[in-house]
């Protein structure tokens, strides 16, 4: 129980204490796949399909397309589907589609609008429907 809790910890932390190695500015529309290592913000539009490590979206960034990511840190709105090992869904943001996660973070205010698929080793594999235009509310699980 501890260690799955202190993987989870350590790669949350690996996440968010790793530089920045590349930025898509807000004036930037890019349309394409676009595969990276590191980590990367978009705070401009992405239409395509995004593959890497650690990704965050900021307020004034769009995605659409799929994400594959390690880590996923979501301010802004995403039309695709999400596959990450930590996802972070914040405040504000705005998520349609399919969405797969080890560990899923929901602010309140965050919306979601699609299905969520909680994937791990010691979680029993489950998913559940949001009904369109739903927002979330907080919900905290524990493995005993």
């Amino acid at each position: 129980m501890f260690s799955k809790k202190a993987s989870i910890d350590k790669e949350m932390q690996k996440a968010e204490s790793e530089t920045i190695t590349a930025i898509i500015d807000k004036t930037m529309v890019i349309s394409g796949e676009i595969s990276f290592k590191g980590k990367t913000r978009i705070d401009g539009t992405i239409n395509g399909n995004i593959d890497g490590e650690h990704l965050v979206l900021s307020e004034s960034g769009t995605i659409t397309g799929d994400i594959r990511v390690s880590s996923f840190i979501c301010h802004g709105t995403i039309d695709g589907n999400i596959s990450a090992s930590l996802v972070t869904a914040r405040k504000g943001c705005s998520i349609r589609g399919r969405l797969e996660a080890s560990n899923l973070t929901v602010e309140p205010g965050a919306r979601l609008d699609g299905e969520i698929k909680a994937t791990g080793s010691n979680l029993s594999s489950g998913s559940a429907k949001i009904p369109s235009g739903s927002s979330s509310t907080p919900t905290s699980s524990s493995s005993s």
